[in-house]
């Protein structure tokens, strides 16, 4: 240990451990200009083989106590690590991290009789109300979107995944102070944690969503791969966005509460319940700027991207699919417009030829659905891959460096 007193001149060196301990206290007894007196101490670690530093017998130390730091190799204890050091301390988390997701998924519904099934139940009935509104009652909304329900099932999973993980990292900072506290850890595993949780259950709804696929008559393709790589991206961006809400909540505690009306306004942005590419028909002309944003959107970007993999109905009926065809781009636009009405609504004859004619009308309308891939691909739907790709890193990047930023202020306070 070693003691330097300011007006004693005293020093006072031990060694009871490997590295040694410097306390320095500096004690004025006469106030000083500004009408203060008191003593400054700092508490030091020394790196082993080192010396005390030179001292005047009527004064402090020589030099200040950040060269004493510099001369002991000291560092202080809150000081933000280096960008290299925190992702290697961060690395050797992750095992801690899919643990901790794992245990959480376990106990997240040990109370409730269904158990884990209530990861897939919860966005198979939100799915349900929304089919029944938007499919059933309100049938305007579904029209000239083939496969619908299969359509919308996929929406409201893939937009779930980034909902649900938006929401609970918002908090996940301030529920989790007592182990911020107790541990000294990368803060940045905790909201990585949290995207690991919604990963294990969006992939418990995959299982779900492949079976409504199938059963709604979408055929297994090689296409279906595609998924993969469109939720890896998925899951890049969420984990940008859940590092910036991060941030975010563990310094404005309403940030939580205003977090559910502005998810609400991004599902509705985003092409969960509605196909863009009917709003890019219709109003692409007067309200190109709008259409464009409702495009470059990265939720409905990655909806579309899961889409196109596992539902052929989507892909094969997207713009530009099919060389252009101006006659039968104007066919669709009728059907979305409901100025081409489904033959279900027509009055047909209950004779044999009256129900003939119904089932051509039928069959004409349901290839009618498809006449969408005739109408000229906008820049980004032809560039789906390259926008999603963009946003998962810019996202992941922009996050992680936010969150690091402020990486000795969590638990404070």
């Amino acid at each position: 240990m070693i003691r330097i007193a300011g007006h004693a001149g005293l020093i006072e060196s031990t060694h009871d451990s490997p590295a040694r301990r410097a306390r320095t206290s500096l004690n004025h007894a006469e106030p000083s200009r500004s009408g203060f007196s008191g003593t400054v101490s700092a508490v030091i670690t020394a790196r082993p083989g080192t010396r005390a530093a030179p001292q005047n017998e009527d004064g402090p130390p020589a030099g200040s106590l950040a060269a004493l730091a510099a001369q002991y190799g000291l560092k202080p204890s809150a000081q933000r690590p280096a960008l290299r050091l925190y992702l290697r301390e961060l690395a050797r988390r992750w095992s801690f991290i899919m643990g901790f997701a794992t245990a959480r998924n376990v106990a997240m519904y040990t109370e409730a009789k269904l158990g884990q099934l209530w990861q897939v139940l919860a966005p198979l009935l939100n799915a349900g109300v929304y089919f029944l509104i938007f499919g059933v009652i309100i049938s305007g909304v579904s029209r000239g979107v083939p496969n619908y329900l299969a359509f919308l099932v996929a929406g409201v999973f893939v937009f779930s995944f980034t909902q649900r993980t938006f929401i609970s990292t918002s908090k996940v900072i301030t529920d989790s102070l007592p182990l911020i506290r107790a541990l000294q850890f990368p803060r940045a595993s905790l909201p990585l944690a949290y995207v690991m949780i919604e990963l294990q259950q969006m992939l418990m709804s995959m299982l779900v969503l492949v079976a409504i696929v199938l059963a709604t008559g979408e055929p297994l393709t090689w296409y279906w791969l595609l998924a993969v790589p469109a939720v890896a991206l998925l899951t890049m961006f969420n984990a940008g966005i859940a590092m910036f809400a991060a941030r975010i909540g563990a310094r404005v505690n309403d940030f939580a509460q205003l977090l559910p009306f502005l998810m609400r306004t991004w599902l509705y942005l985003s092409g969960v319940l509605y196909s863009i590419q009917q709003l890019v028909a219709q109003h692409s002309q007067n309200y190109g700027w709008a259409t464009t944003l409702l495009q470059v959107n990265p939720a409905a970007i990655y909806i579309t991207l899961v889409r196109d993999s596992l539902l052929n109905s989507q892909r094969i009926s997207a713009f530009g699919y099919q060389p252009y065809n101006a006659a039968r781009c104007t066919i669709w636009q009728n059907v979305a417009k409901g100025v081409i009405q489904h033959p279900s609504a027509l009055n047909f004859p209950s004779t044999p030829a009256g129900q003939a004619a119904f089932a051509a009308a039928l069959k004409r309308y349901n290839a009618e659905l498809y006449y969408s891939a005739y109408c000229h691909p906008t820049f980004i739907s032809a560039h789906l891959w390259e926008f999603g790709t963009g946003w998962a890193v810019l996202a992941l990047l922009l996050g992680f460096w936010f969150f690091w930023r402020k990486e000795v202020f969590y638990g404070r306070g």
